[in-house]
């Protein structure tokens, strides 16, 4: 079936989704998991498998073009990895569509009529309604109209008055859609009161194809019987993060000519974050023992002059001081105490620095475990993304024991711009806990702002245009605003680590009685946005959850 247009389910198309550049598509039948949108009548819309991200989505036909027509004119409208991967999948897809059939066997299988859907939806209601108002009626005059039959007049008279008989056979009758539910009355005993229909607004759309379907976000009471339908996740691919580039040295790191310490310095996790801290710290003369949990790794700082262990235990054994940078609590304290984690070194007189973001309660419960072996402790937390990290501009904020601060005065010197001691353990962690806030409700503001501008027809260039003159202004939101308008997220702070630091933000707050509604508001938006698979993409991501 084709529309006005000419298209047709298996047609090549390049589809644009707001925010993101055109990218190669087939015209698809929608797959059962794919919730209905709004549609407006002089808009039509297609749904669209993405090649590539193998996710669908709803296109206006207004933003489809012809794959071949316009293939030479549109194949250098983005360069990232992702696209090139797309462009690479439909041509093989041209050229061996046999070989992707089984992407799109959910499209035909399991699907939901919305019709029968909706009528599910509205008896269910309805039924509930029914109980709720029976069970608050008079019961002397349930009992009296059970035993008196009404007939002629008196049942026209009830029948104006809201209270006509019901049979058993008519409440489970599926109505037709579009029309307003009736009940066939006939002369029979009266059971009870019938109320009047919901006055919640219903609203109906036609799709593309004519049938009408429901916008179930109208129907609250009733959505926890329709959980399938909503909320699903598509599939999207993870972010493709370029191997770090050991061959080189950062500019502001070279311009400090640092005098390298003598001790030798465990670095525990060679993730975003850890990769570049280590490589500057290698390029600044330090003498670093490395281990990852993906061994793979560990190979290019090894050839860059690092030592490799096989487990953290033996880390800590080879070094003087050890960092930890990792994803979040549960893997540090996994790291200390699991099986040949740090708790199982001799750590008498070793130094421990943890570097993961986490949570003052674990903070304290890891420096008394090391403290009490005989080490030392402490907190460095970072402030800063990948950016920052490959070119030594961080931010450190330390708290525990300020004869190790001063061991690694020269490590800090290497890998940021400011180093900060505040005191005891646990205030380094609140300190970042409370700017990670700040970082988490700032982004996902620019998100919602950027979505409102292109909802009106602004140009959201012009909106980064304008911000920069503004004392609102930062590199962090012009950073963010720039990865909205590409459409593309590539990680430099990991949307999953921002949530969770307003969830322990949030966590903090509740042992302190202190409210914190805007950053609660702040972790519910990330954490739908994980949920529709962005997890490990970038923070600015979120705007995919705002734009909805």
């Amino acid at each position: 079936m084709t529309d006005s247009k000419g298209y047709a389910v298996n047609d090549l198309v390049w589809a644009k989704m707001k925010g993101f550049s055109p990218w190669p598509g087939r015209i698809s039948q929608p797959p059962p998991e794919l919730r209905r949108i709004v549609v407006k009548k002089n808009s039509p819309v297609r749904c669209i498998f993405f090649f590539g991200s193998n996710n669908y989505a709803w296109i206006e036909e207004s933003q489809i073009k012809p794959y071949l027509e316009f293939k030479e004119k549109l194949i250098s409208s983005c360069k990232s990895a992702g696209f090139k991967d797309a462009i690479a999948k439909i041509e093989d897809y041209i050229a061996n569509p046999e070989e992707y059939a089984h992407l799109f066997v959910g499209e035909q299988e399991n699907r939901i009529d919305p019709d029968v859907e909706f009528n599910k939806l509205r008896d269910a209601e309805e039924e509930e309604e029914a109980a709720a108002d029976t069970t608050v009626n008079n019961t002397s005059t349930i009992s009296d109209a059970i035993k008196t039959p009404v007939t002629g007049r008196k049942a026209s008279a009830a029948k104006k008055k809201g209270r006509a008989s019901l049979p058993a056979s008519a409440a489970k009758t599926p109505r037709t859609v579009g029309s307003k539910s009736k009940a066939n009355v006939n002369n029979e005993h009266v059971v009870g009161t019938t109320p009047s229909p919901p006055k919640r607004k219903r609203k109906l759309y036609e799709s593309t194809t004519g049938s009408a379907v429901l916008d179930l976000e109208t129907f609250s009471p009733v959505r926890r019987n329709v959980s399938h339908l909503l909320n699903r996740p598509v599939a999207v691919a993870r972010p493709v993060t370029p191997e770090i580039d050991m061959t080189t040295v950062s500019n502001t790191v070279q311009s400090r000519n640092i005098q390298a310490s003598s001790l030798k310095f465990g670095f525990l996790g060679l993730g975003i974050m850890g990769a570049g801290i280590v490589k500057n710290l290698l390029n600044s003369g330090h003498s670093v023992v490395v281990w990852n949990r993906t061994a793979t790794k560990c190979r290019k700082f090894q050839e860059a002059g690092a030592e490799v262990a096989d487990t953290p235990c033996d880390v800590v054994e080879m070094s003087d001081v050890t960092f930890s940078c990792v994803a979040d609590p549960q893997v540090a304290k996994d790291l200390v105490f699991g099986n040949c984690g740090v708790m199982s070194a001799n750590l008498v007189g070793k130094g421990y620095v943890e570097m993961t973001g986490v949570d003052p309660e674990t903070s304290q419960d890891i420096a008394e475990q090391i403290i009490g072996k005989g080490g030392r402790y402490l907190e460095a937390q970072i402030q800063g993304s990948k950016d920052e990290a490959e070119e030594g501009t961080l931010i450190i904020l330390a708290a525990g024991e300020r004869l190790l601060f001063e061991e690694c005065e020269t490590c800090f010197d290497a890998i940021s711009r400011n180093s900060l001691y505040l005191g005891d353990v646990g205030q380094a962690t609140k300190m970042n806990l409370v700017l990670q806030m700040i970082a988490g409700f700032t982004v996902a503001g620019i998100a919602e702002a950027m979505a409102l501008a292109d909802r009106a027809g602004l140009q959201q260039k012009n909106v980064l245009e304008l911000l920069e003159l503004t004392n609102m202004s930062s590199d962090m939101l012009l950073q963010k605003g720039n990865a909205i308008i590409k459409g593309d997220f590539p990680t430099h702070q990991a949307l999953k680590h921002m949530q969770k630091d307003l969830k322990l933000a949030l966590a903090m707050s509740e042992g302190l009685e202190q409210s914190l509604p805007l950053t609660a508001t702040a972790n519910e938006v990330f954490k739908h946005a994980k949920r529709l698979g962005y997890s490990s993409h970038d923070a600015s991501a979120v705007y995919v959850r705002a734009r909805f």
